[in-house]
């Protein structure tokens, strides 16, 4: 989804008189942060693509984890990918159930006293934010194509 658009998809829930407002900008800068900027005079670049852009030269993650934590999330850096082929899918999918298990594990361990402290707290987020990444690489090299035969030997006929 381009930029603009996700502008327009929240301008759908709130007036762009009222955003123009509390911005301090005009009505009609509002209405052309929601258009494609083309260059040609129709839209401009809107404070996403001014905050990307921002990124793409400091390349500093603090930026993201800033704007993340302002909205009551987190981020996480998807990792680059390692795919190779032939890469097993069962193993990878195995791993992955896994990790949930060790998350499930870290969050009961952690909860038997019905209490969680800081140290545990930060103990289920590292175990959470692996298993992120790691079943990230694996969609990556799902959408990638390394597991694109996997259909075909599933549904092959069994032969007794």
């Amino acid at each position: 989804m381009e930029s603009h658009e996700v502008v327009r998809q929240a301008l759908d829930k709130i007036s762009p008189k009222e955003v123009a407002a509390e911005m301090g900008v005009s009505l009609s800068l509002v209405y052309k942060w929601a258009q494609p900027d083309d260059n040609q005079g129709s839209g401009t670049a809107n404070p996403l693509d001014r905050v990307l852009q921002l990124y793409e030269l400091t390349k500093d993650d603090h930026l993201l984890q800033w704007l993340c934590s302002q909205a009551a999330g987190v981020f996480v850096k998807n990792p680059p990918s390692t795919c190779k082929r032939g890469f097993e899918v069962m193993p990878a999918t195995q791993e992955i159930v896994q990790q949930f298990a060790d998350l499930l594990a870290a969050i009961s361990q952690a909860a038997v006293d019905n209490s969680i402290s800081d140290d545990e707290a930060n103990g289920i987020r590292h175990v959470w934010d692996e298993l992120k990444r790691y079943t990230e690489g694996f969609v990556r090299c799902c959408e990638e194509g390394d597991f694109k035969n996997l259909n075909v030997e599933l549904h092959k006929p069994h032969h007794p």
